[in-house]
């Protein structure tokens, strides 16, 4: 496989055009609006120098970026793919009709993946007559410097191409994780979800505030799950391993989830919430900001690439 189609040029579709390229992978990237595709090219040409000096791409940034090329339609997008991956807009029925296209355009071994981070593929595959072949592969943004994806296949897609997804993001440097039922939020939302959740009692209920909140994460519990996931990490805490750890605390954890109820992210929270951000973080700063931390996972993922797993 050397040929894949990136559908949508937005923040995800140029973020996975990266990956693909970066993997020597040709990348057909077609929007309906032209404005995107240049700004998806803009994107590209200055993110790549940037990845070459963390070391994370090995070629001359000109010759990854030469193997994206901007298509005139779907049609051509797609005409040569074997893989294809739809960053199209996060409703249901917008993907009904954008997999109805892909479906009869695309070449009948290809692979249909959605980046969607929530809607399942059984909500907008089900009538196609290549429903088989279609399935979520949902990343995390942004998809070049965070490299866990999710695969979520619809009750009818075909196994197979659930492997051959999986085998393809390997083989470009991505980690993926198969999602073995169909759930909201598949399970890395819900997982972050659920962090939210509690995150936004505790601001609420004013044990503590959102800068010290965020503190938790990224001094506490951040450092050890950027490279452990909460099951490691609490095998690793009691000397008798996880089952050691469920004794101990368990009866804590049983009480804490009993609290956990269900709380309302009213308008009130919110702008809370959110004055807090804007205290700390200025509107106009969002987009420096951003490359801030783009620049740090960057650093991230080249430490990480030079530790043992």
């Amino acid at each position: 496989m050397t040929q894949v189609a990136v559908i949508g040029a937005g923040l995800i579709g140029r973020a996975w055009s990266i990956v693909f390229a970066r993997a020597g992978f040709d990348v057909a990237l077609w929007d309906p609006y032209p404005q995107q595709l240049e700004a998806a090219g803009a994107f590209i040409g200055e993110r790549l120098p940037e990845l070459q000096e963390a070391g994370l791409i090995k070629e001359p940034p000109a010759l990854v970026a030469c193997r994206v090329r901007p298509a005139a339609t779907l049609a051509e997008a797609v005409r040569d793919a074997t893989h294809v991956q739809e960053n199209g807009p996060e409703r249901v029925d917008a993907k009904q009709a954008l997999f109805a296209e892909l479906d009869h355009a695309a070449r009948p071994d290809a692979v249909l993946a959605s980046s969607s981070s929530g809607i399942p593929a059984s909500a907008y595959t089900e009538g196609l007559p290549g429903r088989a072949r279609c399935l979520v592969a949902h990343p995390v943004n942004p998809p070049y410097l965070v490299p866990l994806v999710e695969l979520c296949p619809a009750p009818w897609t075909d196994p197979a191409v659930v492997s051959r997804t999986r085998a393809l993001m390997e083989s470009v440097g991505q980690v993926p994780a198969t999602v073995n039922k169909e759930m909201a939020g598949f399970a890395l939302n819900r997982l972050q979800g659920a962090l939210l959740a509690e995150a936004f009692r505790l601001v609420a209920d004013d044990v503590i505030s959102p800068a010290d909140l965020d503190a938790l994460m990224k001094h506490g519990l951040g450092l050890r799950w950027s490279f452990m996931g909460p099951l490691e990490t609490i095998d690793l805490n009691a000397p008798g391993g996880l089952q050691d750890y469920c004794e101990r605390y368990g009866a804590l954890y049983a009480e804490l989830q009993a609290q956990m109820t269900p709380r309302e992210w009213n308008a009130a929270l919110i702008e809370k919430l959110h004055s807090a951000r804007r205290a700390e973080l200025p509107a106009n700063m969002q987009g420096v900001r951003q490359e801030w931390r783009d620049r740090r996972l960057m650093a991230l993922l080249a430490h990480k690439a030079t530790q043992p797993d």
